[in-house]
């Protein structure tokens, strides 16, 4: 058998690891003929992830770590540049697949097209048509840079083409976060369990059905006025649906800032019970 190519595997925040999983697995069942090496930038790290999405999810450790850690947009994309380059020279990688739309996925692309090493892009072509997000800008630029692109949805094929990409470089394989559910679904812990746990939902009837709400995205919670709004939508949606809401630490302390901490307080029950527990919990 001749010898197994190298592909490059590259993650930097904590949904690519769950993106990453089953590709890391793909490439290296037996006879493959492919060898999956791993890559973490570090732009997120912490003490709690190495559990809860190394070995709580079956996820593979990374063979390298930059370590890069938080900063602007700018800093964080020119440090892992840095930090890439050498490491990329290193291994020589037949190709490097990025994922997602993350600072890590545009820079490392920027390194290795101009690597002439070729470039797999796992979720390209989705398109929020907001180019004020800078998910979208990653988006666009790193599917420019691609040389195989896969998409998992079929109007990612539209978007792309409508970009100027030829069709023959996109291929359809379906969402890769579906891969991971289904191989931790024999783990899962119960809905009444984590909330237990969690100490939520004391009081709520669940058994009817609930809505789970993650709310973080800048373009929702920096703005005072879009906050307000969103809250009060929530407020009211929570009378007829329980809605049970983990808030993420920049999250809260945006409605902290705004002044808006009445609305949950006052808010139904249904809403607010939740909106005490740590995000950490669900980890």
């Amino acid at each position: 058998m001749s010898q197994a190519k190298r592909i490059l595997c590259v993650v930097g925040a904590r949904p690519n690891f769950m993106k990453i999983a089953p590709i890391m697995r793909a490439l290296n069942a037996p006879d493959s003929g492919l060898e999956g090496r791993l890559l973490h930038t570090g732009q997120h790290y912490d003490a709690a992830m190495k559990h809860a999405f190394f070995e709580q999810l079956d996820i593979p450790e990374p063979d390298i770590d930059l370590g890069v850690g938080s900063g602007s947009h700018a800093v964080q994309t020119a440090e892992i540049m840095l930090r890439f380059e050498p490491v990329l020279d290193d291994l020589q990688p037949d190709a490097v697949l990025v994922v997602g739309d993350v600072n890590s996925t545009i820079a490392c692309a920027l390194v290795v097209v101009k690597k002439e090493v070729p470039i797999v892009h796992v979720e390209a072509g989705l398109r929020s048509g907001d180019r004020a997000m800078p998910e979208e800008i990653n988006r666009i630029l790193t599917d420019q840079l691609s040389d195989q692109l896969f998409t998992t949805e079929r109007s990612a094929l539209a978007n792309l083409q409508a970009e100027g990409i030829a069709a023959e470089k996109v291929h359809f394989v379906g969402n890769v976060m579906i891969d991971t559910l289904l191989h931790n679904l024999k783990r899962a812990t119960p809905a009444a369990k984590t909330l237990s746990q969690a100490k939520a939902g004391d009081g709520i009837d669940t058994a009817g059905g609930y809505g789970l709400l993650t709310l973080h995205r800048p373009s929702n919670v920096d703005d005072p006025a879009v906050l307000e709004r969103l809250l009060k939508v929530l407020g009211e949606i929570s009378q007829t649906l329980p809605l049970l809401f983990p808030i993420h630490p920049r999250t809260r302390q945006r409605i902290q800032d705004a002044g808006l901490q009445d609305l949950l307080e006052q808010a139904n029950r249904r809403f607010q019970a939740f909106a005490t527990a740590t995000r950490e919990v669900l980890l």
